[in-house]
């Protein structure tokens, strides 16, 4: 959602992926550029070019190789939630510092935060893209979100709650 956003506000969007599974659906979303960031040497040439990143990766990683991407005064913002969410990220300080970057994290928004969100989609007929399953199939779609090969969101049919 963050890429068919940020597209839609005339921003030019990378996709920033460890999977080149997912290039075609950032194009399709609308980014602009796609980095496979496993391979050497493909985030070298993205050093000081980013304005903002959003930071969806729910996984322990390298933060500050992604703030080393921001231009000066730019910033990244924490989305994901790693399972051990207690766990500390080591964030040097000169990341930060050297180039007056920002780091900051978001949850969700209020209502109205949420109904605006809502209200902008509506108009620019932007859509989730979710896979509706039965409730019989809940078991299922869990063992695939753990296996990781979730294509976006699970979303289950409530009609099938009788059946």
């Amino acid at each position: 959602m963050a890429v068919k956003l940020a597209s839609s506000m005339g921003a030019d969007v990378a996709v920033l992926s460890s999977s080149r599974g997912k290039e075609e659906d950032a194009a399709r979303f609308g980014a602009k550029r796609f980095v496979p960031t496993k391979e050497p040497g493909a985030l070298d040439a993205l050093r000081g070019k980013f304005d903002l990143i959003v930071d969806t990766v729910s996984a322990p990683h390298d933060i500050n190789g992604h703030l080393a991407l921001l231009r000066n005064s730019g910033t990244m913002v924490l989305l994901g939630l790693p399972p051990n969410a207690a766990a500390a990220t080591a964030i040097s300080a000169g990341s930060l510092i050297f180039g007056n970057k920002r780091l900051a994290g978001s949850n969700i928004g209020g209502i109205p935060e949420t109904q605006e969100m809502l209200d902008y989609c509506g108009e620019h007929e932007i859509v989730a893209d979710v896979e509706v399953i039965p409730i019989q199939k809940v078991n299922d779609a869990y063992a695939s979100m753990q296996r990781g090969d979730v294509r976006y969101r699970f979303v289950v049919d409530c009609a099938s709650f009788g059946a």
